[in-house]
């Protein structure tokens, strides 16, 4: 992408007054309201004569809570929900001289669904009973999406209950083991849409962004029983949709309803289950237990409604290290305590008058030893996210309009585990090359490490019907906080070697003993004999910026004010065709080194990628899509669209960009040593120490530049 910059308020306030008199001006002909949260009703009313019905009353009742929604047709015979809450819903149409017309239609998240209402001559009081068809095609929308409702939830297997998992239902799209990317996501999956990489599709739960703008993927996991639809969108995304080009997912939780339900589940499974889990057939132990529960129901009966869930896994297991020779006898492996605990409270409320509003926390916290492709240099990540969230929906006359508000803190950690432990040289930082791919065992080189995030998150949707024109405008405000520390090779320092048939022969003479008693490579197996090539130090700090955020003193990211403005017209050109168009406009700050002058340094070696780096501030994305029945019978629909859409910068990019760019300041780095092939050892000293003393000075040279503490 970009994401945007402009440090001028005169364009801001420009673009956001012309929006804003666009939307007063427009807002007398705009329609339906499906956002990524919510769902719609839309329909129009006939005569017997096929003639529109003009002030028809459109009652619209939540089965589930009696929530009731009270409307008119317009003059075009048309009539629009307003945001609703996925589930059941009855709509009854009545009019002066016609019979009564109820239909039960389902609503779900991200969909508008269609009602169309061929009045028949009769009393109001006579009602008629229209049988819905069970399976219904979207014939009102040009975006491509699925949706996987909360029964398919209940009876379909996810292995580990991770609620990404169920976006393998939907088709060109694939999970990632969030590990691929970072190591901060051990524990987390992610997705990818069409072969495209899993960091930036957005993830929304109740139309909040819960995404992790460091890195990507999501912040927290959510309790697969308390989903109540689960909808990906990967094609011409709605215009309410917040920054992505790859994909979306959008979770709608559950709520309470006037009876009282509730569940509880508990899971065991082992090794014994599965059959051979590791390279070579070895079938590792493994132990997983989940159980949780969940229990909804009236606080208020037809007004206020709670809803409670929590689960809890425990995970025990033995993650393989492979070593070939002459290190083979070191194989084996470390042990895995994987534990997460999801809780999540909800209340709704029925205001009366066509108005809707929640309140939802939910706290999130993961432990995971993991070794990012380390071997037995291995590292805890742990996880706390809580998340505060309102929501209301409520109708003004013919005005809709949907408010979400939220506040997330996200907290990640790295610790080392590998020092004091058992593992094979737990306390000596190698790095094995040559044997394969690199091995390494000793003090994690990622430890310590923090990285927190914290979002304010305001967004409004709005809408309002006339004639054939649908019309939808919105606005939203991000405040999001990056920040962190991260120490590399904080713990130890890293010596590596390289496994040649040279340097074998010099370990096998060397003073230190072999690690497996009979081992046939004897002393060549303990990699403290091997001729030192690279020496490795961190130069104690970690930080990637001077700001401080977020209780640290120093690396903060951003802080990014993300603001994202629509508008948008679906016009119903003909029943059976619809043309959707619309334009959004995206402006995130802080995502770039923007305020930083050009660099003469980098641009002496490499010319031009010091320069400084512009933000644009014009980042206009427009689409355009049709939705055409070619029946008229809702049984098939023929999509199509194009349009433009900017992908978010995560923070990753500043983190390892901005320490190259200032000469002073809290950044993170590594002293590499290049040293050859050092004397045989003794016990009096080794050539090891001797370079290691006189590096000293090298080192001290470095931090000086850097402004850092030698």
């Amino acid at each position: 992408m970009s994401n945007l910059n402009s440090s001028r308020p005169g364009v801001r306030f420009s673009l956001l007054a012309l929006t804003t008199v666009c939307a007063l001006l427009l807002s007398s002909l705009a329609f339906a309201q499906t956002t990524v949260a919510t769902g719609s009703i839309v329909g129009t009313v006939t005569d017997p004569s096929n003639a529109v019905v003009d002030g028809a009353k459109v009652t619209i009742t939540n089965v589930d809570t009696n929530e009731l929604i009270s409307l008119t047709s317009n003059s075009a015979g048309a009539f629009n929900s307003g945001a609703l809450t996925p589930g059941h819903y009855k709509v009854q149409v009545s009019a002066k001289g016609f019979s009564t017309i109820s239909e039960v239609v389902n609503v779900q998240v991200g969909n508008t669904a269609s009602v169309n209402a061929k009045l028949q001559l009769g009393q109001e009081s006579t009602v008629v009973e229209v049988q819905g068809s069970a399976v219904t095609v979207n014939t009102e929308q040009a975006s491509v999406q699925g949706v996987v409702t909360s029964s398919q939830i209940e009876n379909l297997p996810i292995n580990g209950r991770n609620f990404l998992d169920l976006a393998q239902l939907e088709p060109g799209v694939q999970i990632q083991d969030g590990q691929n990317f970072d190591p901060t996501k051990a524990g987390y999956s992610s997705i990818s849409f069409g072969g495209r990489f899993g960091r930036t599709a957005r993830i929304n739960v109740d139309g909040i962004d819960i995404s992790d703008e460091t890195v990507g993927t999501t912040t927290a996991d959510i309790p697969a029983s308390a989903i109540a639809e689960f909808q990906l969108s990967q094609s011409s995304l709605d215009l309410s949709q917040d920054l992505t080009s790859s994909g979306a997912v959008n979770v709608t939780t559950r709520s309470g309803t006037n009876s009282v339900h509730g569940e509880a589940f508990g899971l065991f499974r082992d090794n014994t289950v599965g059959g051979a889990s590791s390279p070579g057939g070895a079938n590792l132990p493994t132990q997983r237990s989940q159980f949780g529960g969940s229990v909804g129901g009236p606080i208020i009966h037809d007004k206020a409604f709670f809803f409670l869930d929590g689960e809890r896994t425990k995970q025990d297991s033995l993650s393989p290290v492979l070593f070939t020779s002459p290190f083979n006898l070191l194989t084996g492996g470390f042990s895995q305590a994987f534990r997460e605990s999801n809780l999540l409270g909800k209340v709704d409320y029925n205001l009366g008058h066509n108005a809707h509003l929640f309140y939802r926390y939910t706290y999130f916290a993961n432990f995971l030893p993991a070794d990012f492709g380390f071997g037995y240099s291995v590292y805890a990540n742990k996880d706390y996210t809580r998340v505060h969230a309102v929501g209301a929906d409520f109708n003004t006359g013919s005005f809709t309009h949907s408010i979400r508000f939220s506040y997330l803190k996200f907290q990640n950690q790295i610790t080392d585990i590998t020092t004091g432990s058992s593992l094979p040289l737990a306390n000596t930082g190698v790095e094995i090359n040559g044997a394969g791919s690199p091995l390494y065992v000793g003090p994690n080189l990622l430890a310590p490490q923090s990285t927190p995030q914290s979002n304010h998150e305001l967004k409004y949707d709005g809408s309002r019907a006339i004639h054939s024109h649908i019309f939808r405008y919105g606005i939203s405000f991000n405040h999001i906080q990056g920040g962190g520390f991260a120490s590399f090779f904080g713990v130890a320092p890293r010596v590596s070697f390289q496994v040649t048939p040279d340097n074998i022969a010099f370990a096998a003479a060397g003073p230190y003993p072999a690690l497996i008693a009979g081992d046939p490579n004897q002393k060549a197996d303990n990699p403290l004999n091997y001729p030192t090539q690279r020496v490795r130090y961190g130069n104690g700090l970690g930080f990637s910026t001077t700001s401080p955020a977020l209780g640290f003193p120093a690396g903060g990211l951003g802080p990014d004010n993300r603001l994202g403005i629509y508008f948008g017209d679906n016009w119903k050109i003909r029943p059976n065709l619809t043309l959707s168009y619309g334009l959004r406009w995206d402006h995130d700050t802080g995502r770039t080194d923007s305020d930083l002058g050009a660099d003469p340094t980098i641009n002496a070696a490499f010319p031009g990628w010091g320069n400084k780096v512009n933000n644009p501030s014009k980042n206009f994305a427009p689409q355009v899509g049709f939705a055409w029945d070619p029946a008229g019978n809702g049984k098939t629909v023929i999509r199509g669209g194009a349009g433009l859409f900017y992908e978010n910068i995560i923070y990753n990019n500043v983190l390892f960009d901005r320490p190259l760019r200032l000469q002073t300041g809290f950044q993170p780095d590594s002293v590499c040593l290049r040293v050859g092939r050092i004397h045989r050892h003794t016990r009096g000293g080794t050539g090891f120490e001797r370079h290691h003393h006189s590096s000293c000075n090298f080192l001290r040279r470095l931090c000086a530049y850097r402004g850092c503490h030698s």
